[in-house]
């Protein structure tokens, strides 16, 4: 699925991790992208990113997004988001966690929007 503008690239990433579809999350990104999936560590590449979004999903996440503000030049893109994410830990105790992402993406010759950089962290990572 072609994601059309920026903001709808973060509102499907909060679908489909709800629906636990990691295929099409790290679709969303670009093969070389760089994810933070904790403060300041990150990891490159479609394998990487996979692997640490599996361990969001174990999570059996709920995520909520409001974007805050949308900043555009040609095709590429600096989105930021305020999130929260409610899951069950793996003892079965509630986890919640809550952010402003800041991510850049880039318009592709097909005319959808991929992640290049995804922060969930803000400037922390």
């Amino acid at each position: 699925m072609t994601t059309s503008t920026p903001e709808a690239v973060i509102e499907r990433f909060s679908t489909l991790l709800s629906d636990s579809d990691v295929d099409a999350l790290v679709d969303l990104y670009e093969p070389d992208a760089v994810f933070a999936p904790q403060p300041r560590h990150t990891v490159t590449g479609h394998a990487a990113i996979r692997e640490a979004l599996t361990g969001f999903l174990e999570l059996r996440p709920e995520m909520d997004g409001e974007i805050q503000e949308v900043l555009v030049s040609e095709d590429t893109a600096l989105v930021s988001n305020r999130w929260s994410l409610r899951g069950t830990g793996p003892d079965g105790s509630p986890v919640e966690m809550a952010g402003t992402s800041s991510d850049v993406m880039r318009r592709g010759p097909d005319g959808g929007w991929r992640i290049v950089i995804d922060n969930p962290w803000g400037s922390a990572a």
